[in-house]
Order: C-alpha cells, then structure tokens, then sequence
C-alpha cells in the first residue's frame, strides 16, 4: 500500500488506473514519464534506506541495551553529516559517490565515541549516559555543521539541502553505488541476532553462554557504520525511523532479536515511504522532506518513551 501511495500521490496525483498503465505499458505519456523518471526511483530509495535505518536501530538498540537509542539520537547520523560536510568544505566533495566514504568514517567516529563517552572507561555502558552523550555529542556535531555552512553559503549550498533529509534527489546509479555496502550491513545484522539475544541478557551471562561479547560489540558497531552511513550519505539522515520501528516490531515479535531486526528492515521503509507521500501531499503542489516529516512524527513518540517506567532498560 506505500509504496502504491508512493507512486500514486505527488504534485500531479495519478489515478490508480494511469499508475497501472505506465507501469506496464510506458510510453510517452504524462503518466508514465512520471511514474518511471520520478517515483519509482525515490521508492527504490525510500524502500533501501528506509531498511538500512529500521535495521541499524534495532541493532543499536539490542547492542547498548537501550529503547532509546538511535542512529539519530546516538550521533551516527550527525558524525555523518558533520565528516560529509567537511569532506565538502576542505575537498570540494559533490555527490552521493563522494560522500559515502566520509559518511562511514564520520558514523563510525560518533558511534565509537559515544560508546566509550557512555561507558567512561568501564567496559558497559547504561542506557542514560548512552542518551545523553549521543545527545551532546549531536549538538556539538550539528553546531559546527551549521557553522561551517554559514560562513561559506556558496560552497555549501548543495549540503544545507542535503542534511534536511530526502529521498527525492538520490538518482537510482548513486542507490546502486551505495547498496553493496548496505546489503553487507544488514547481513550482518542478521549474523549477529542471535548473539544479540544473549547480549540482552548481561555482558556477564552472554559469556558464559559462550557468546563473544567484544567480536559481537565490533562487528556491531561495523553494520551499524555501514547502514547508518550508507543511507545518511543517500538521504542526509532520516531521524526517529531506527527509534520508532524496532518499538513497534517488538509489540508483535516480542524480544527475539532475530525477528526484530528482519521485521524492522520491513516495517521501516513502510514508515518512510509513509511519511514521504504526507510531505507531498500536504504541502501540495510542493514537498516536505521527509526527515521533517519523521521528525515531527518521532518527537511525541520519544517523549512518550521517556516517560514510560520501563524506558530505561531492554
């Protein structure tokens, strides 16, 4: 159903019957030049990166043991954005093929660094200290962000549109460039769950059960790198998608991690797609990005998390 939606509802709404049509018998119609130059390709984008964000939040989530963690509210997609915008800046990056590799290198900063900020030294880190680093730390990365493209508008035009988090101006060769790399991290993912499963159970416990705590730590903070960073460099960052999806997977899968993880790759991208089409119809005959959108969707949701008794803890 999204992604008939995603097709269907634009600037120019098309009939279910037009969509049909130009599916199955393009030609040079109104209809089918726009269902197959503009909407499938932001639906192929919108369906991949919405995967590679639901999937990094679940894991990140069954790493840190914490409901409310994030790519957005754990840093990743600051660090991202801020080694992205620097890459820009100091080497005059343009495009998704140039991003991509500062975009993993500035994931994996942020999620190292908020990992050992969180556990100060002591091997483990609590849910609190994990949220409130990763807040801090995306202030400071998103300040000086913000400063950077400020004092030099002409140079970072392209990024200031960027980081508002779209869908709508990733062609369909940079997606491919940037899929093998998100098809590796949620393979990953996938490999892992079942470790992550004890992982939930204490660091202790998962040891002695056989389970290789630090491998599963490292190879964790490398998906996690290459999803978030991959769909950052595609998208800008898309916040609240990894934060919401896994709660709701969880309501109907229960703890599995294994079930979460796959049922988060699926339920995300219904979110974005979700999302993306409400941007473009309510602002009709423009659009809103589709980060604003999960932004002010997610913001209730988080503050409803927080509040819950058990929030603090997986």
């Amino acid at each position: 159903m999204a992604v008939l939606a995603s097709f269907a509802f634009g600037a120019n709404p098309l009939s279910l019957d037009a969509v049909w049509r130009g599916l199955w018998q393009p030609d040079d119609s109104d209809a089918s030049t726009i269902v197959w130059t503009l909407r499938i390709p932001r639906t192929i984008v919108g369906l991949i990166t919405g995967a590679a964000f639901g999937a990094s939040g679940a894991l990140i989530q069954a790493l840190t043991r914490n409901p409310l963690a994030d790519p957005g509210i754990l840093g990743v997609n600051a660090g991202a954005g801020f080694a992205v915008t620097l890459g820009v800046g100091l080497f005059g990056l343009s495009g998704v093929t140039g991003y991509i590799w500062f975009a993993f290198i500035g994931a994996a900063f942020a999620t190292t660094l908020v990992y050992l900020i969180g556990s100060a030294g002591r091997g483990t880190a609590s849910p609190v200290t994990l949220v409130l680093a990763g807040v801090a730390l995306s202030a400071v990365l998103g300040g000086f962000s913000t400063f950077l493209t400020l004092i030099d508008k002409d140079t970072f035009r392209s990024i200031r549109n960027w980081g508002l988090g779209s869908i709508a101006r990733t062609s369909l060769e940079d997606t491919m460039s940037v899929l093998p790399f998100l098809v590796v991290g949620l393979i990953l993912a996938v490999i892992l769950s079942g470790s992550l499963n004890s992982i939930a159970l204490g660091d202790d416990l998962a040891a002695s059960l056989g389970t290789k705590v630090g491998r599963t730590r490292v190879l964790g903070i490398i998906a996690v790198t290459l999803l978030a960073g991959g769909a950052t460099a595609l998208t800008g960052g898309i916040g609240f998608v990894g934060l919401m999806v896994p709660h709701i997977v969880r309501w109907f899968v229960g703890p599995d991690q294994r079930w979460i993880i796959l049922y988060s790759a699926l339920a995300a991208p219904t979110l974005v797609l979700a999302a993306d089409v409400l941007g473009r119809v309510v602002a009709r005959p423009g659009e809103i990005e589709v980060g604003i959108v999960t932004a002010v969707i997610g913001a209730p949701v988080l503050i409803a998390l927080v509040r819950r008794r058990k929030a603090s803890g997986l």
